[in-house]
């Protein structure tokens, strides 16, 4: 009768074995988490209206995807936890064999209308589909959120700026009354964990994540609000290549051009692509810097002193291209032509030439004819002093001479009219050699006063500049 008796002792407890398997929906029939229990959906979860309901926060920061200087925008990427309490949820454990969370949709139960401040477009992340519940009622919601968010971004030291952009984190509609928020973590400890999970950062290095609790006021209703402080500082290698190493260079450039000759044209037209250089790269800075802003960035006053500095040499060129072109040779044959012009407009105008250039003719005449007598076997008697004596020649001298005599003096005359001109210009060259070797001293002594000058006051702003920026 003893094996009977156990057999059926051992059958029995396979039977309460088989009786304690639970599963989820056995929780969730107990509970009554239905679509159709609007009490557990529609109101917040406190038996006493008069109690507010907790919230704890946590954010942990995954990347930073872009900080926009144009717009004013900030845009992070992070981790949202929010836990709080549902007093109308709750089981033991031990009746359910030991199951003590479970994970339901999130349209079963109510949930806090958190929403960021700052936020400027809707976020497009993938949404959380279910909540974590636990046997005590404490409900646990988590959320990827990506926030395109406005933050006052402080360019004045830009490219080697830190920025402070804030998440106000905050009820829409429930008063602090009745819901109050509170950070799960601290900010050593939000910032240490954002340190160890953080995957990407970019163009900015994350210092530290600050989060304080304030309560704002409006309409005498007050609301409960965790903000929470980002602290990040750019990466200023890019720029620095980029954009002002270029300038730096460009202006030991036209530093360089004081060593052309001012008598070259090159020096000019250096100058010039050099302002042109500087000037597209402050196109690629006005896309980059804010329209508006408190104060003007340093590195616009950098830019902008850097092309007046040019913009001052170039000017210099000019007027010593001027000097210098002043009494060149080039100047001199212009003159010279012109005179010419003259000279020969006169001659065509009066149909005689100066007194001067006549006398001169008539005493080469006179050596001519002197000549040409003494090869003919005669004399020639020219006219001299005020009256106007004919030459006697013998009728077979005349005759043979009249061909001679009927072309000479006018290739003569011609021949003094080169002479005074080669006179002219070698006294205008003389007097050159004087004025413009005054002139190319003047220059000279101007441009090495204007480099020195030049030199010292670029010195001394870009030295000022960098320790601006480094304070």
């Amino acid at each position: 009768m003893k094996l009977p008796a156990i057999v059926i002792i051992l059958s029995g407890l396979g039977v309460s074995s088989q009786d304690n398997v639970c599963s989820f929906q056995d929780v969730v029939d107990h509970l009554n988490l239905t679509a159709n229990n609007r009490a557990l959906r529609l109101t917040r979860p406190v038996l006493d209206h008069r109690r507010p309901t907790l919230v704890e926060l946590n954010l942990i920061l995954y990347g930073i995807l872009g900080v926009i200087e144009k717009t004013q925008t900030f845009i992070p990427f992070f981790w949202l936890m929010a836990s709080w309490n549902n007093e109308r949820i709750f089981w033991d454990p031990d009746q359910f064999c030991g199951i003590k969370e479970i994970n339901l949709p999130v349209e079963l139960l109510w949930k806090p209308d958190i929403m960021i401040l700052e936020m400027v477009e809707k976020d497009d992340s993938q949404p959380n589909l279910y909540l974590h519940v636990d046997h005590n009622g404490t409900i646990l919601m988590e959320q990827d959120v990506r926030a395109v968010s406005m933050c006052m971004l402080d360019v004045y030291k830009f490219p080697f700026d830190t920025q402070r952009c804030n998440l106000s984190l905050t009820s829409a509609i429930l008063e602090y009354k009745d819901l109050q928020i509170i950070a799960a973590a601290n900010s050593s400890r939000a910032t240490e964990f954002s340190k160890d999970l953080l995957y990407s950062q970019g163009e900015w290095e994350f210092l530290q994540l600050s989060v304080r609790s304030q309560n704002i006021s409006m309409d005498d209703k007050t609301w409960g609000q965790l903000v929470y402080t980002f602290v990040i500082r750019r990466r200023p290698l890019l720029h620095v290549i980029n954009f002002l190493l270029p300038i730096l260079f460009f202006l030991v450039l036209d530093l360089a051009s004081f060593f052309i000759p001012d008598h070259h044209g090159e020096k000019l037209g250096f100058k010039v692509t050099v302002m042109l250089a500087i000037s597209v790269l402050l196109l690629i800075l006005n896309d980059i810097l804010p329209s508006m802003s408190d104060k003007m960035p340093l590195i616009a006053t950098y830019c902008i002193f850097i092309f007046g500095l040019m913009l001052l040499s170039l000017l210099e060129t000019i007027f010593v291209s001027h000097l210098s072109e002043k009494h060149s040779p080039d100047s001199l044959r212009r003159c010279s032509g012109s005179q010419k012009e003259n000279d020969s407009t006169d001659k065509s105008d009066t149909g005689t030439v100066p007194s001067e250039t006549a006398a001169d003719a008539s005493f080469l005449t006179q050596r001519v004819c002197s000549i040409e007598g003494r090869k003919v076997g005669s004399s020639c008697t020219l006219a001299s002093g005020g009256g106007d004596k004919r030459d006697e020649l013998l009728p077979e001298a005349e005759e043979a001479n009249s061909g001679a005599l009927g072309t000479e003096p006018r290739l003569l005359l011609l021949i003094v009219d080169e002479l005074k001109q080669l006179q002219w210009m070698l006294d205008m060259h003389l007097s050159w050699k004087k004025e413009g070797g005054k002139c190319s001293r003047l220059g000279r002594k101007i441009n090495q006063v204007f480099f020195w000058f030049y030199l010292a006051t670029a010195t001394l702003f870009i030295s000022t500049m960098f320790l601006s920026w480094a304070n």
